[in-house]
């Protein structure tokens, strides 16, 4: 659901709170938090999609890989996983066994299990998982803290969705896609310990609002502006050539009008339409994006670069509202 529709849905509710939610609804985050004591609290989150790419083991994985990124914006380590599916009862049982065991396969990766799950008999598959982690209270990264004279940094390529969009209408070089399906089953820990290592505060994973849908949470959030150079935000191999040739995800229309209708993105008329258009491209289990001092940055950049983790720094924290790409 889009970040409009969805806002109406949620404005109404009248949920009920508690001293120990430290994270919930009312400012929007990538995780619920709820403190157990003053050494921990558990990070909690669900997400799930219908098959991105073909093969049923790789689809379980990016969509494992997608679900944990979460707890990892929020600077915590997943511990449990339940897993949620839906699958047609006219295909074989055993492609739904092959898309549990790549999102197990990569559950183990991250270091947590898998303890159950539910399942649904539905006319399109689709595969998530309930993530449960733990993170100290005192050290959760929220969207809400960026300040003026921060760094942004991001920590994969763009271009998922219209690489995957291409796959849909039989349109795409391989190279392009093993690079996409490399790029999303990659997890975000390293990146994410490497934030808790340097004590950064401000971070989200970018998926479906793209990237400027999920820093204009970020930038209304803190309250400040933000200052993005088209030129430095990284792109996967091929996502320029799709967008140029208008192979664009469905979801990548609704994030640009939502973010354009109230003039909150104001973007530079002398840059290349399709290269902008990538910058609202849905993203499955994309980078993060995080906002930290230009002494942090270094030291960030640095052991990214040791761990072999991508890092690229893409624009600066401002004074103001609104987000400005040039």
């Amino acid at each position: 659901m889009g970040s409009g529709p969805l806002e109406q849905v949620l404005r109404p509710l009248r949920l009920a709170t508690h001293p120990n939610l430290l994270v919930g609804l009312s400012l929007s985050d990538d995780a619920g938090v709820y403190r157990l004591n003053d050494e921990q609290a558990l990070v909690q989150t669900v997400d799930f999609f219908p098959p991105v790419v073909d093969d049923p083991y790789t689809f379980g994985a990016i969509a494992a890989a997608n679900a944990l990124s979460d707890v990892y914006a929020m600077g915590g380590e997943p511990i449990t996983a339940l897993a949620v599916a839906a699958f047609p009862a006219d295909l074989p049982p055993a492609l739904l066994t092959t898309i549990l065991q790549g999102g197990a396969d990569k559950v183990a990766e991250a270091g947590a299990v898998i303890v159950g799950g539910h399942t649904v008999t539905d006319r399109e598959p689709k595969y998530g998982l309930c993530v449960t982690g733990l993170v100290h209270p005192q050290h959760i990264i929220r969207k809400a803290q960026a300040r003026p004279g921060d760094v942004l940094l991001l920590t994969k390529p763009l271009g998922t969705g219209v690489i995957t969009t291409a796959l849909k209408q039989n349109r795409v070089e391989a190279q392009h896609l093993d690079a996409a399906i490399a790029s999303m089953v990659h997890l975000n820990r390293d990146a994410a310990r490497i934030a808790a290592e340097l004590h950064v505060r401000t971070a989200t994973d970018i998926t479906g609002y793209g990237l400027l849908g999920h820093a204009a949470e970020l930038a209304r959030n803190s309250d400040v502006a933000l200052r993005i150079e088209l030129g430095q935000v990284p792109l996967l191999p091929g996502a320029l050539h799709y967008a140029q040739q208008s192979i664009f995800p469905g979801g990548l229309q609704s994030n640009r009008t939502f973010l354009l209708d109230d003039s909150y993105v104001g973007i530079d008329p002398q840059l290349d339409e399709a290269h902008t258009w990538l910058l609202f491209d849905p993203q499955t289990s994309g980078g993060l994006l995080l906002a930290m001092s230009p002494e942090q940055a270094s030291q960030f950049q640095q052991r990214c670069h040791a761990r072999s983790e991508g890092c690229w720094r893409i624009g600066e924290v401002q004074h103001g509202q609104g987000i400005v790409i040039v």
